[in-house]
């Protein structure tokens, strides 16, 4: 599995989650080391992964496993391989559905191979919660939480062309924000408010956002799921949504963030009309949703994505050129528009 870095550091460590699984998981090896093009990676950087000390380790279901970090010079916007060989069945999958970058999956234990060929791929990241670099005390965290939008769905494969990796990398281009990594934490069809795809937003919180190491920030960019499902014709009673419920979600969110002495950056929903679940009712609550992101006061700091995406002669709909075909998610220029107007600077702020 490919994962693209944010910082650099010198330590790596990896964790293996078993989120949804149903029995135990074994994790017979894992091995970390730099990737590069086709699924070979850098020999001399392969490192074998211990679990307390030991190469294999059961994972009890619900629970995830934190590998001890290894020596290994991780470059900043680079590539690593996270290698894993499960020698038993391993129910349920954890996955994310949407990894983006080309997964390789093989018989056997294959954890310390030199690369990879004529054999099947995915674009999913199975199992894998997440790899953490050591870095300086100085060093902060953003977290992209948030839906498709935010994972970046319909950008390229392979290309890091989500707005959270575009984000990254203008951070580390930035000598004032070189010191902050970015995790997206965002789920294709996840709701803020009702089960969609995964768990919702308020109930994933604690896992996705709070639990991360060193997080300084997060940004939030969830709702038209909970809006286009709700709002439109002949959705039942008990997805309808308004505006005023999305906002009463979204306080709890920062109320939680707030006392992790977290800060929240309130996105603004991009435009959706024209969308296979758009309505004119949804479109009402949209308006007055991120009307409150804008003026409410709630946020440490406001992005305006619904600003940096929509047609400006027609408001309701994504721009022609953002559009990837939906009229819902952006294609890659639009993600990269999307990374454009963050305001570097809300980041730096003293208060």
């Amino acid at each position: 599995m490919i994962v693209h870095t944010s910082i650099g550091g010198s330590r790596v460590r990896v964790e293996i989650s078993n989120a949804y699984g149903s029995a135990p998981l074994l994790v017979g090896a894992a091995h970390v080391a730099l990737a590069v093009k086709g699924g070979a990676v850098v020999a001399t950087s392969d490192r074998a992964l211990t679990f307390g000390g030991k190469p294999s380790f059961s994972i009890p279901p619900g629970a995830l496993a934190v590998s001890d970090p290894v020596n290994l010079t991780v470059p900043k916007l680079g590539d690593l391989a996270v290698s894993v060989y499960f020698p038993a069945d391993t129910g349920p999958f954890t996955m994310h559905s949407t990894g983006l970058h080309t997964t390789y999956i093989l018989s056997g234990d294959a954890t310390g191979a030199a690369g990879f060929a004529d054999v099947p791929t995915t674009r999913s990241w199975y199992f894998l919660s997440s790899v953490e670099v050591a870095a300086p005390a100085d060093t902060g965290l953003i977290v992209a939480f948030g839906d498709s939008i935010t994972d970046g769905a319909t950008s390229t494969v392979d290309a890091d062309a989500s707005w959270p990796s575009r984000l990254a990398a203008r951070l580390q281009t930035n000598p004032a924000t070189a010191n902050l990594a970015i995790v997206n934490q965002g789920i294709s069809g996840n709701r803020v408010l009702r089960e969609g795809t995964a768990t919702n937003a308020l109930a994933r919180f604690d896992r996705d956002v709070l639990s991360q190491a060193g997080v300084k920030w997060v940004m939030i960019l969830e709702g038209i799921n909970d809006i286009g499902q709700g709002a439109r014709a002949g959705a039942t009673p008990e997805n309808a949504v308004t505006a005023d419920d999305l906002i009463q979600g979204m306080k709890q969110l920062i109320d939680r963030a707030h006392m992790r002495g977290i800060k929240v950056a309130g996105c603004t929903l991009t435009p959706y009309a024209g969308a296979a679940y758009y309505s004119d009712k949804g479109e009402e609550i949209r308006t007055a949703y991120n009307q409150w992101i804008r003026t409410g006061g709630a946020f440490d700091a406001v992005v305006d994505f619904d600003k940096a995406t929509r047609d400006p002669a027609n408001p309701k709909q994504i721009r022609a050129d953002y559009n990837i075909t939906d009229h819902l998610h952006p294609n890659d220029a639009g993600y990269k528009a999307m990374a454009d107007a963050v305001d570097l600077s809300i980041f730096t702020r003293k208060k």
